[in-house]
This record gives structure tokens, sequence and C-alpha cells, in this order.
């Protein structure tokens, strides 16, 4: 959802040591992001000033916009299977009950109607499942909702995944498995993520 090409952005995030950042400019300085959906009630407020790169329109406009682009990507490079992984922020959990997303036709009229339960990772999954091309989730929120399930049957494509667990999630993981097992229990664990922690932002929001 932003403009900046890939080495600006990795320059204001601020993480890399400045000589790798230095290094790398060249190969990041071309690449832009595609422009993208965003829903801020779904995502940490942090991320507003920097949305400048999003797409415009219904719901159903957003998902036909997708679409398009993944027949564009897919054509452009000459690809006999594509698999859309997800990446970005972690939303907040939708709500999930009988008559919004409980079925595909429910799902289905609910974008329709430009209901506001329905995720950015939700439309992804969709434009995706009905490109036929594999999805996988890799933050931990409920894109796959009933109605995203059951699409993905009646369709025959591979959906999963609901968290990476990458860096200091795995290694929390793990480290409460080895003391466990070694007869301790810890009664909390405290971390900071010195990425922003708009993860932690969005599943401490109030909506959750």
């Amino acid at each position: 959802i932003s403009s900046l090409n890939l080495a600006d952005a990795m320059e204001r995030a601020a993480v890399l040591d400045y000589d790798l950042q230095r290094q790398l400019v060249p190969y990041m300085k071309d690449i832009k992001p595609m422009p993208s959906i965003f829903f801020p009630d779904f995502i940490a407020a942090n991320q507003g000033a920097r949305a400048d790169n999003v797409l415009r329109g219904s719901h159903s406009e957003l998902l036909e916009h997708i679409r398009a682009d993944i027949r564009r990507f897919r054509e452009e490079n000459s690809l006999e299977k594509l698999i859309v992984l997800w990446t970005a922020n972690t939303e907040r959990f939708a709500v999930v009950e009988a008559g919004l997303n409980t079925t595909w036709e429910e799902l289905q009229e609910s974008i329709r109607r430009n209901e506001s339960e329905v995720a950015p990772s939700q439309l992804f999954a969709v434009a995706a499942i009905l490109e036929h091309c594999s999805y996988i989730n890799g933050s931990p929120q409920n894109t796959f909702v009933p109605g995203v399930v059951d699409l993905a049957e009646r369709e025959g494509v591979y959906i999963g995944g609901d968290d990476f667990k990458s860096g200091q999630t795995k290694m929390k993981s793990v480290l409460v498995d080895f003391l466990v097992g070694a007869g301790l229990k810890p009664e909390s664990i405290v971390s900071y993520n010195h990425l922003g922690n708009n993860d932690g932002m969005n599943l401490s929001a109030p909506a959750q």
C-alpha cells in the first residue's frame, strides 16, 4: 500500500545494517509495489500515513482488479503455475456468522454488497481461487472463513497457512517446548519487535 520503491522502503524501515543497505540498493531501487487493497479498519492505524498506493472501488471491482493482475502476471511471465503468497500486515479477525460468510454464496453476496467484514486478504484469497492459483496465508488472521474454504473445495484449489511463525515467533515456540519439557512452565513471554510491532497493534486492537 506504499508507493516507495524497495530501496527507499528499506531505508525508511532502518532495520538492515547501513553497509548492507548500500550493497542492496542497486538491486532494489527499480522494484516498486503494485497498488493494493487498503481497508483501514483491518490494520493498525499507524499504516494510514504511508497508504498512498491503493486501489479504489467496490469490493467486486477490487476483486476483479486482483484477478486481472494475476492473469496478467501469469501471461507476461509465461507461467504454467502460480502460487499467491500473503505476506502483508496481520489483519484483525473478521466476524464469522451465518448470512455473511459461512458459504461461498453468502461470501459472494457479501462482496457484492460491500460488507465491511470482508477483509482484504479474503478478496485476495477469492481472486486466487477463482484463477485456480494456490493461496498461502502467512499471517495469524482468519482469512479462511467457511465461505473461502467452501469455494476452494468447489474449485479444487489448495489453500493453507495461518502464520509463518518466522523469527521471534518460532524462537518463542521452540523455547517454550524446551522449557516445558525441562519441567519449567513459563508464566509469560515478553519480546521486543524492532520492525514496529504492527502485528501486535492489530492483534491488541479493540476489535480483537
